[in-house]
């Protein structure tokens, strides 16, 4: 028998391997990469109030505890704003003690002597216009001599009514309204107080909880309004990944779904997440027609899957892949 010639073994052989190469191509398990990015709580302090860096405290990556200083704004005008404040709140409560004690024995018997005085004066004032009424009668005296002393009757009449009116408040002491004008005076001037202790509070920046500096934008005397940023804090115990996935990506993953990625700036570590967010509603972004010719849309959904273990190293910005295909096999 005739054994074939080695060339027409060789070709059968690579047609054979071909086939099978073909074949493990189109069957495979093609890989669906997701990347995701790192992200933690992040605190934005901003100025509440206008003036200059005096100070910055800390530096970037330092550890800071809640309440600790971060930085400290020069305002010599606010300190003094609220040295004015407190000022007029000192008068403001003085004159409610003024209308809280009533007049002074003092300031009574001067009115009284003054009541006195007025008295004094309208009985003069009516023996002076009674002799030139007389003297008119007579001929004696011109007109205009008692029409002068008919005006200096009258005023002094008018003089001793308000002699008495002063008289009788300075023993009677000042009224009900007269004391909520004073307590809404001093009401109005605490509140002015607070309003600027509150300001000056805000020219030390401290840190809401215990975090991390992650970035700090401005610089040493430089001048900053109120709303800018002045410092960003990180929180390293609240870190999770974000994942932005299509809605045909989704399915059979729920809220405590678990499953591996992998952390490239970690020498490709494995770490395990738990899926923990999964948002509401599909963002317009991030999508894709279904279809080149149109038909419906896929939105794009947001997850949070968070660590189920410390992974030491581990910080905003990094980068995690996973093979989604495997995931779901």
């Amino acid at each position: 028998m005739r054994r074939p010639a080695p060339a027409v073994l060789i070709v059968a052989v690579l047609f054979v391997a071909m086939i099978g190469l073909s074949i493990w191509y189109l069957t495979r398990r093609e890989p669906l990469v997701i990347q995701g990015e790192v992200q933690s709580r992040t605190f934005d302090m901003a100025a509440r109030v206008d003036g200059r860096i005096g100070q910055i405290v800390v530096a970037r990556s330092q550890d800071v505890s809640q309440g600790a200083p971060l930085i400290h704004i020069d305002n010599p005008e606010l300190l003094a704003k609220e040295r004015q404040s407190e000022a007029a709140q000192l008068v403001a409560e003085a004159d409610l003690a003024r209308v809280r004690a009533g007049f002074r024995a003092e300031t009574i018997a001067t009115r009284k002597a003054e009541v006195e005085r007025a008295e004094a004066d309208l009985t003069l004032a009516q023996k002076t216009f009674d002799r030139t009424r007389q003297l008119v009668v007579t001929h004696d005296s011109p007109q205009s001599q008692f029409d002068k002393d008919r005006a200096g009757l009258t005023l002094a009449e008018r003089t001793l009514d308000q002699a008495r009116l002063a008289y009788n408040e300075a023993v009677a002491g000042f009224t009900r309204e007269d004391l909520n004008i004073a307590l809404a005076k001093v009401e109005s001037a605490k509140a002015d107080v607070e309003t600027l202790k509150a300001l000056v509070d805000q020219m030390v920046v401290v840190a809401p909880a215990d975090s991390q500096v992650f970035r700090i934008p401005v610089e040493d005397g430089e001048f900053v309004l109120p709303g800018v940023p002045l410092i960003s804090l990180i929180d390293p115990k609240d870190m999770w990944v974000q994942f932005d996935l299509r809605e045909d990506l989704l399915r059979g993953l729920r809220q405590g779904s678990k499953f591996d990625v992998r952390v490239p700036a970690l020498g490709d570590r494995i770490v395990e997440l738990e899926v923990r967010v999964i948002a509401a509603k599909g963002e317009y972004t991030g999508w894709r027609a279904t279809r080149a010719s149109g038909d419906f849309d896929l939105r794009t959904f947001e997850v949070r899957a968070y660590p189920t273990q410390p992974v030491p190293g581990l910080r905003p910005g990094m980068s995690v892949f996973t093979d989604w295909a495997e995931r779901r096999a």
